[in-house]
């Protein structure tokens, strides 16, 4: 490394070679063999995410191997990086610095996952060290010392009948070329059933068909529970011993441990989070993750890249199969299906709709024969009816669509929603004593007056799950009401009549199915002011309804509060159980509207300054078209608000943009701005 290193200056890694003179290193000479290593250099600096050339001494030669993790001299400090090759000479014609020590010899840095990482970060206009930080976790040498460095043979797969796969018409195919090393890519719409015969085990399946042909796969899925569900699944039909878990929330040795197991080959499949999506297969041969629409698959760290396009990447490094599985089909993977990416498989209609619960909308109209105790839970007399009957055969699952008491309050008299005077966030009640409260700054409001007519008393415009769990208690006394949400999450919930109170995503498993299921308050999730309102509404509705018996043993479900005089699309695709005609048509829409995921769109945060600085800077493809700058949020505390513009192109200038966004933190980066701009490439909604 050159002298000039230290102020974090190191070009002309483009000219040509020329021979390399090989220095001493202290008392430590240069080796012969492949003296120059090519490092990637952990600076955290968008304008420096590149390899930069160093000397490897004797005492690291063979230590440092592509791959391994050192420390070197950069900028007056000790920095991490990976070593990514070793060269016989350099390209750059100055002194070189030495490699400061090899941190340990263990190649983490596989060159697939490398591969796939620099295509990620080139995707969403990231850096590569970015992406590696997700890809790597953080070093344990305990772990290392503990694992055995050598695979252990491993055990015999348990016999086992496919289940799931047999009732869709092209399952056996698609096993069938996994099995046989293809690389098959389809889009799964999976029927409900009951433990044993669910969508977990269609995961466990396909990925045993992947170590029978000799390869491995990667499972990923929302949270820790459906890892449980998935790792309950693997045990039965893999057999334990030949796959391990990996998720973020493991800790340091156990996250480690797991990372080292999969990277010295001693299992063949890896389910986990999005955490788990750079796990360093051995031979990887499938690819899948569940349940596309979960914001759980999205990284909230930069450059917040989907597990969907990890997990592509990966394959079309790898030449492994993918599967996109789940009750109902994103848009986003909608598109891949029309665009011939995935091939879709789903089950004929008659034998979803002998899988499925009958579904019924109730309007929330007043039912003047019903109890007043029902009356104050908000039930329609359809829906009362309805879990009555059900609490005979077993638990009933509530979905509530918001946690808490009253979480979101409006004007009694005109139906304004109320408003903190300070923040203008939300009011509602956290509990059912004291004053409304600020739910976004938690303010208390003791003396609310309406800004609209003046008045001074509140009504709920929305019932939480704790309130719902109270008033259901009244309306069906001596029933068990247990509660499922932030806080406390259950696994499962055992057989006969119960009344579970759940919010989306955190809805407990029934042994042998829900009786029934109320869907509640049906437009607090498709009046979301939100692009994916009615996606989400229909995938949350259906995650909960996937959970009912079928409706030939008595399974109901009622959707309460949607509304009855128009029609709505994500109501008829519950009621029709018809998920790929929903994305299809939601597809079509966004297609004619030139929104995502049919255009390629960035969002720009920052100062309204730095943002007309940055769009000043900026050469679009001529099909750019610039949204904004618009207000996005507050103030924070002693700084300035910020603003948002967003750019869409056609989906073949995507590269060019994102080549652009890239250059633009790169110039923002050594200019060493002080107000940068945040960049998210393709946001889940740009709405929010």
């Amino acid at each position: 490394m050159t002298e000039a290193a230290d102020d974090g200056e190191q070009l002309a890694l483009l000219r040509p070679a020329t021979p390399h003179r090989r220095r001493v290193a202290g008392d430590d000479p240069v080796t012969d063999d492949h003296p120059v290593a090519l490092v990637q250099v952990d600076t955290g600096l968008a304008h420096l995410d590149r390899p930069f050339e160093y000397l490897v001494p004797t005492s690291m030669a063979e230590a440092a191997r592509p791959g391994v993790r050192v420390k070197v001299r950069f900028a007056g400090q000790d920095l991490d990086g990976f070593v990514l090759e070793r060269r016989e000479g350099a390209e750059h014609t100055g002194r070189l610095a030495p490699l400061r020590t090899v941190v340990s010899p263990e190649p983490v840095l596989v060159p697939a996952v490398l591969t796939a990482a620099r295509a990620v970060a080139d995707r969403y206009a990231g850096t590569l060290g970015d992406v590696l930080r997700l890809a790597v976790p953080k070093r344990h040498a305990t772990a290392e010392k503990a694992l055995a460095a050598e695979a252990p043979a491993p055990p015999d797969l348990p016999a086992h009948e496919t289940v799931t796969w047999p009732v869709l018409p092209a399952g056996a195919a698609f096993l069938g070329r996994v099995r046989d090393g293809g690389d098959p890519a389809a889009s799964v719409l999976a029927v409900p059933g009951r433990p044993g015969h669910d969508w977990p085990v269609l995961l466990a399946e396909a990925a045993r068909a992947t170590v029978e042909g000799g390869r491995g796969a990667l499972l990923v899925v929302p949270d820790h529970r459906d890892v449980a569900r998935v790792e309950a699944a693997l045990a039965e039909v893999v057999g334990r011993g030949r796959f391990t878990r990996l998720t973020a929330d493991q800790g340091p040795q156990a996250r480690y441990t797991a990372f080292l197991m999969t990277l010295r080959g001693h299992v063949d499949v890896v389910v986990g989070t999005r955490a788990a999506a750079f796990a360093p297969v051995h031979d990887l041969g499938l690819v899948a993750w569940w349940d596309d629409g979960d914001d759980l698959l999205d990284e909230p760290r930069a450059p917040y890249p989907h597990v969907r396009e990890v997990l592509l990447a990966r394959a079309r490094e790898s030449g492994a199969a993918v599967l996109a599985a789940g009750h109902t089909r994103s848009v986003a993977v909608a598109e891949l299906v029309e665009d011939g990416v995935l091939a879709p498989v789903e089950a004929a209609r008659a034998v979803q709709r002998r899988s499925v619960p009958s579904v019924r909308v109730a309007g929330e109209g007043h039912d003047a024969d019903r109890d007043p105790a029902v009356a104050a839970a908000h039930l329609p007399s359809v829906a009362w009816r309805a879990a009555k009957d059900a609490l005979e055969h077993g638990p009933v699952l509530v979905q509530v669509p918001r946690r808490g008491y009253l979480p979101a309050l409006s004007c009694q008299t005109c139906r304004r929603p109320a408003r903190c005077r300070a923040c203008s966030g939300p009011l509602g009640l956290p509990g059912p004593q004291g004053p409304p409260a600020c739910r976004w700054c938690g303010r208390v409001e003791t003396g609310f007056a309406c800004p609209s007519c003046g008045g001074t008393r509140v009504r709920s415009s929305v019932v939480g799950a704790r309130r719902t769990a109270e008033e259901l208690g009244r309306a069906f006394p001596g029933t068990p009401v247990e509660r499922s949400g932030a806080g406390v999450v259950l696994e499962t919930v055992p057989a006969g009549p119960r009344l579970v109170v759940a919010t989306p995503g955190a809805e407990p498993v029934a042994p042998e199915g829900y009786a029934a299921a109320l869907l509640l308050d049906a437009w607090a999730l498709l009046e979301r002011p939100s692009l994916m309102a009615g996606e989400e509404a229909l995938r949350r509705w259906m995650a909960a309804a996937a959970l009912v018996r079928p409706a030939a043993e008595g399974g109901r479900v009622v959707l309460a509060g949607a509304p009855t005089d128009v029609p709505v699309p994500a109501v008829e695709a519950l009621v029709r159980w018809d998920p790929a005609w929903f994305a299809s048509r939601e597809l079509t829409e966004r297609r004619e509207l030139s929104l995502p995921p049919t255009a390629r769109m960035a969002a720009l945060t920052g100062s309204r300054a730095a943002l007309d600085a940055a769009v000043g800077e900026l050469t679009l493809p001529g099909s750019a078209s610039v949204l904004g700058p618009l207000p996005h949020a507050p103030a924070a505390s002693g700084g300035e608000p910020r603003w948002r513009l967003l750019v869409t192109v056609a989906p073949g200038d995507g590269p060019a943009l994102t080549r652009e966004l890239a250059a633009l933190r790169a110039r923002a980066s050594a200019r060493k701005e002080g107000d940068p701009v945040t960049v998210r490439v393709d946001p889940p909604d740009p709405t929010a």
